[in-house]
């Protein structure tokens, strides 16, 4: 090589790794700027891509092709009421974002090959303050409000905890009957407050999503028009098979429960109260909405509708033990022993009430020697928190089962790693 011809190399290898660093600088400020939206995703054409994932009907909205829009735009099928937004909102920080692996069935992955594998349409990891990983598949985006499905639960059980604080429930030792008298002399108005919050109230309810056991049949006495309300419909199951707090036993009654007794004790809609005692309080930047029955009554136990950052504020509030930038806003205390088991609560602990997961105030208890909980729904909605990185995960999907273990479990393989991996840098 000449001296002419290795001085123009030299300069075209300059100008080349000059143009690859302003390159990967530029793909970290892209990265950095904003949530990365996507029209695709993990068998898109079963999802109706080729028609624009249409809405269906309430009746229709379970079929596949209309499974990514019933789970981001629910509040256009059924009646819903807002819950407003915060007047002023809070900004997350951005970071660029970090590379990711997993391992699962024996593969190394990474959280691209997780998108590409799952029906998964929004995807939001935050460590505090600052938004880490933010990504939406099936032409969703930052603007849709997300079906959480039972992560409701545990927003119900917060409510809960600060209608205590509120002096409004004296004791959630009291019998239900004591707040909603409608329930007097069933089984369920027997039972302690406590026990709904446990799912352990000892009377019988099945829930196993095939369109014929007792949540399918509350859910059209629900939705149904013009339906039953829903102390009617609570009251006709009424076998105890259990004493209360002695058995865990999933059962969305329960929670239901928990809502009229919060309409009663309260005296408002469970939405406008948690517009007024969580959701202005933490700087959310949309409204809300919870989708309502045909007496007005909110369906507690499923059926809130969020935007993906605002499920991420409420992620990081519980992350720091109910405490919003220095306000308390759900009681400490009540949220550690939400997310605790005691000595005296045996049958909650994880591998005992199921077989991975432990159970708290409405609330899935993960396993290990650190304090990790995580918010679920059918079809793949979770939250997951961990208090000690301040992590969070917000993770929604539309799969095809209303229960699929192995996609569970792959998303759990997933969350490990993104504890590791990214909550080393706050400890």
């Amino acid at each position: 090589m000449n001296r002419a011809t290795g001085r123009g190399s030299i300069i075209a290898m300059v100008v080349l790794a000059t143009f690859g660093i302003a390159s990967a600088q530029e793909a970290a400020k892209r990265a950095a700027a904003g949530p990365v939206l996507s029209n695709t995703g993990h068998d898109a054409a079963a999802y109706g891509a080729d028609e624009g994932y249409p809405l269906g009907t309430l009746s229709t909205g379970a079929e596949m092709r209309h499974l990514v829009a019933t789970y981001s735009h629910f509040d256009e099928l059924t009646p819903a009421r807002i819950v407003a937004r915060a007047a002023t909102s809070w900004s997350f920080q951005r970071a660029t974002e970090p590379e990711i692996y997993y391992s699962f069935g024996g593969e190394r992955r990474t959280i691209a090959d997780y998108l590409e594998r799952q029906p998964t349409t929004g995807l939001l990891i935050a460590r505090d303050d600052t938004i880490l990983y933010e990504h939406y598949q099936y032409a969703r985006s930052d603007h849709d409000r997300f079906l959480s499905q039972s992560m409701a639960k545990t927003i119900t059980a917060m409510l809960i905890g600060i209608a205590v604080a509120d002096g409004v429930i004296k004791s959630i030792d009291d019998d239900v009957a004591t707040y909603v008298t409608a329930l007097a002399g069933t089984e369920y108005g027997k039972t302690p407050i406590r026990s709904l919050l446990h799912m352990s109230s000892g009377v019988n309810f099945e829930e196993r999503y095939d369109g014929q056991d007792d949540i399918a049949r509350l859910g059209r006495d629900l939705f149904g028009r013009p339906g039953k309300a829903p102390v009617v419909s609570i009251a006709q199951f009424n076998t105890r098979v259990a004493p209360p707090d002695t058995r865990w036993h999933y059962a969305s009654s329960e929670t239901e429960i928990l809502g009229l007794i919060l309409r009663s004790v309260t005296g408002t809609p469970v939405a406008d109260y948690l517009s007024e005692k969580i959701w202005q309080r933490i700087g959310t930047e949309a409204d809300a909405s919870w989708a309502i029955d045909g007496t007005g009554q909110e369906v507690t136990f499923c059926c809130f509708n969020a935007v993906l950052r605002d499920y991420a504020r409420f992620g990081r509030l519980l992350a720091h033990g109910g405490v919003w930038n220095g306000r308390e806003v759900i009681p400490h205390q009540w949220l550690i022993d939400a997310t605790t088991v005691s000595s005296t609560d045996a049958h909650l602990a994880p591998g005992v009430a199921t077989k991975y997961y432990g159970y708290g105030y409405q609330v899935w208890l993960l396993p290990g020697a650190e304090r990790r909980f995580v918010l679920l729904g059918i079809r793949g909605q979770m939250i997951f928190v961990d208090p000690g990185t301040k992590l969070v995960m917000v993770h929604t999907a539309v799969r095809p089962e209303a229960v699929d273990r192995t996609a569970s479990a792959e998303t759990i393989a997933l969350w490990l790693a993104v504890v590791d991996q990214l909550g080393r840098t706050a400890r």
